[in-house]
């Protein structure tokens, strides 16, 4: 990262694995903070091994991990205890997600540390959290949004789905950046360490507000809908003459007017007691979109996006991954950089947060243990001490696959 980065000279020791904790340290270290992860000797995070998509490597690793360092360390056994007490009196943060209880297992807790680095910031990321009945629950991503509701909201009438990417885990590793920001800027003003705790009950809890309420409130739930909007109308997918489908979104009353003017052509429509009002054009949702199929089915998709665009009406593609990936609007904006991996070079996004004068830092994705000598050096271990760990197995010899 360019001089001055926000977070330079902080240091942050992880024992993450997964996706939630290894999310929040790697938008740390793209703004300068210095990340250690600690992985297991001769395997590391689990996530390394979820694929081997990316020229051999994981697909979420690669994405979650890149410009932090490896160290390998083996937490069971006595002589971590050493490194451990070394790594976090320099620590300016500590992060874990493993599994319940294991972190306090391993004299890890956090009153534990707090009592002893009292300027050190503590996060612990779980499942359901550190008390009440699930407290001990082994946890993952699909059973998280089953727990919080999420799968019932998601899918078709007929069938619930599941969201294509690890919604608990992103909301818990975000809401565990922000928060040990926060605890940051506190310890600033205040000299004090803090204890954090992240869930991704919690997390995703948070995220389903809207349904929650409609449903606790209004006596239903909303109705699964597929790729159209539950309450909106019309909000959703409609197909052109040629067959493309166009994505496009109404958000209120002059919305609706102009969308009747100006893209279907017919304004009286707009004034149909069966449409007047969102709430009555998603109780005759079916009349609205035969309505709206009956002009797109004389249209081609680029005629229909171009009377959208010319009204101002919200729209989309339906872009495959593939597609986004070569997305224009990325390259435009030269939202894509090269970043080094232990399979070589491999493109990056650039993290979505543009901070004026200053540039996020894209280093490689580390190999398991890549950085174990280095780092045991820096903490003031001599070769003769890093040889008795390697040893006794609490680490190992980095060894480079080239």
């Amino acid at each position: 990262m360019s001089a001055g980065a926000p977070l330079d000279g902080v240091r942050v020791v992880c024992l993450e694995q997964a996706v939630a904790a290894p999310l929040a340290t790697r938008h740390w270290a793209a703004l300068g903070a210095g990340v250690i992860k600690i992985g297991r000797p001769g395997g590391g995070d689990f996530a390394r091994h979820y694929d081997d998509a990316v020229r051999g490597l994981s697909s979420h690793f690669v994405w979650l991990n890149r410009s932090k360092r490896s160290l390998t360390l083996d937490i069971k056994r006595p002589g971590a205890r050493a490194v451990l007490d070394r790594l976090l009196a320099k620590a300016d943060v500590f992060v874990q997600n493993l599994a319940p209880g294991a972190a306090a297992r391993a004299g890890l807790g956090a009153g534990d540390l707090a009592a002893r680095f009292p300027r050190l910031i503590v996060c612990g990321i779980s499942g359901y959290g550190r008390d009440g009945p699930y407290a001990g629950k082994k946890a993952y991503d699909l059973l998280i949004q089953c727990e919080a509701g999420l799968v019932s909201t998601t899918g078709t009438e007929t069938d619930m789905a599941k969201v294509g990417i690890s919604a608990a885990d992103i909301a818990a590793g975000m809401y565990a950046y922000s928060g040990i920001l926060t605890a940051l800027y506190r310890r600033e003003r205040t000299g004090q360490g803090a204890v954090l705790e992240v869930s991704l009950f919690d997390a995703l809890g948070e995220w389903m507000g809207y349904p929650a309420y409609y449903t606790a409130y209004g006596g239903a739930p909303p109705p699964r809908s597929g790729l159209s909007h539950a309450t909106i109308a019309p909000y959703g997918p409609y197909r052109a003459g040629d067959g493309t489908p166009v994505m496009l979104a109404i958000q209120n009353e002059r919305e609706w007017r102009a969308f009747c003017r100006d893209v279907l052509r017919r304004p009286a429509l707009a004034d149909d007691p069966r449409f007047r009002g969102n709430a009555a054009r998603v109780a005759h949702r079916d009349a609205l979109d035969a309505e709206i199929d009956a002009v797109f089915q004389t249209l081609g998709a680029a005629d229909v996006v171009a009377r959208l665009d010319a009204a101002q009406i919200a729209n989309a593609r339906i872009n495959t991954m593939g597609e986004f990936w070569e997305h224009e609007q990325l390259r435009a904006r030269d939202r894509w950089r090269r970043v080094d991996s232990p399979a070589g070079p491999i493109d990056a996004l650039v993290p979505p947060v543009d901070l004026q004068g200053a540039s996020p830092r894209m280093d490689a994705v580390p190999d398991v243990g890549e950085h174990t000598t280095q780092i045991l050096q820096e903490l003031g271990f001599s070769a003769v001490e890093i040889d008795r760990l390697q040893a006794e197995a609490v680490t190992q010899p980095y060894r480079s696959k080239d």
